[in-house]
């Protein structure tokens, strides 16, 4: 190749890296021209909803991160299941656990009735969730935007993709590594569990039949296992029993969940364990004693999150209802 033509292609080839970037880049503000409303549509809806019920916000959090940690944050959470397929919200992971559906469908529609194949299911989850923990009491931020939605969802995806409640810290730092996201980044957003509720399920291994003379897990406090046996009887036939994961402040976005793993009474195993490593036991403590530096830190930990693996540009697509691909 003459050196002329070697130039030419090395232009065109920055040109469309370039331009590649500028597609593959969510923005600050992505709906302003296209549909301004769209963010205050969204956080009307999940005002209308947490003033009905406050714990709807742990539910729109927790929806946005499984959503980002499977196939990246595409809105393929929202996918129902059909005769052939079981969707990503219908597994073990997600059923029943997941909640907010209702207020992603109620935000759609009406962006749907002003901004018609505009803005993504994807994205509306990502600010339901920012709009949830300002509601909660923490730091609002700034979503950028410009998701587009999968056409994919499948059930078994959430096996390996999710951190289940009995991971220990090393699980939980390589799942979340796998993500691009640090250790003091998992840490930072195991916090979310400071808001929202667990089936006894999720933990009843800790109280029950635990490989112990007690057959109680020896790092959770006594008293603290004695309340939750009282909830959650081992011959309870109900499995819907939920409690809330952080006791003394259940809708309240704080510090407290940092505190209570320093108590030994983190409700997971995976809440526990971060107490049994010496860095991530140090963030735990520095959490705890600076509740702002936490809400700092998750805000922008949130926004890292929402970055996993998006579909942007021509991408996916935009669905009209965040239910079903579009035919």
């Amino acid at each position: 190749m003459s050196p002329k033509k070697l130039k030419l292609a090395t232009i065109v080839l920055v040109i469309y890296l370039v331009s590649h970037n500028a597609h593959s880049e969510l923005q600050v503000g992505f709906y302003s021209d296209s549909c301004s409303w769209a963010e205050f549509i969204v956080k009307d809806e999940v005002r209308r909803a947490f003033n009905g019920n406050p714990g709807i916000a742990a539910g729109l959090v927790r929806m946005h991160f499984h959503d980002c940690f499977v196939r990246g944050c595409d809105g393929s959470v929202l996918l129902d299941s059909s005769g052939s397929n079981t969707a990503e919200k219908d597994s073990p992971a997600n059923n029943p656990s997941l909640r907010g559906f209702e207020v992603i469908d109620n935000a759609k529609a009406r962006l749907e009735a002003v901004c018609p194949g505009i803005v993504s299911c994807a994205d509306i989850v990502a600010f339901a969730a920012r709009d949830s923990v300002e509601f909660s009491g923490g730091i609002g931020y700034d979503v950028p935007a410009g998701r587009r939605d999968g056409r994919i969802s499948l059930a078994s995806d959430t096996r390996t993709n999710l951190p289940p409640p009995t991971f220990n810290v090393d699980q939980l730092t390589q799942l979340f590594a796998s993500k691009g996201l640090t250790q003091e980044e998992m840490v930072t957003l195991s916090g979310a569990h400071t808001i929202g509720r667990s089936h006894c399920t999720s933990f009843s291994n800790r109280l029950y039949n635990f490989s112990s003379n007690s057959n109680e897990d020896p790092s959770l406090d006594a008293s603290y296992a004695a309340q939750l046996k009282q909830k959650c009887p081992q011959a309870s036939s109900n499995p819907n029993t939920v409690v809330p994961m952080d006791p003394s402040s259940p809708v309240i976005a704080d510090s407290a969940y940092y505190a209570s793993i320093l108590a030994n009474r983190g409700l997971f195993t995976s809440d526990q364990t971060l107490l049994t490593h010496l860095a991530t036991a140090q963030e735990v403590n520095q959490n705890a004693r600076n509740p702002y530096l936490w809400l700092t830190k998750f805000a922008d930990a949130m926004v890292k999150m929402g970055h996993i693996g998006v579909l942007t540009g021509n991408a996916g697509e935009i669905r009209t209802n965040c239910r079903v691909v579009n035919g």
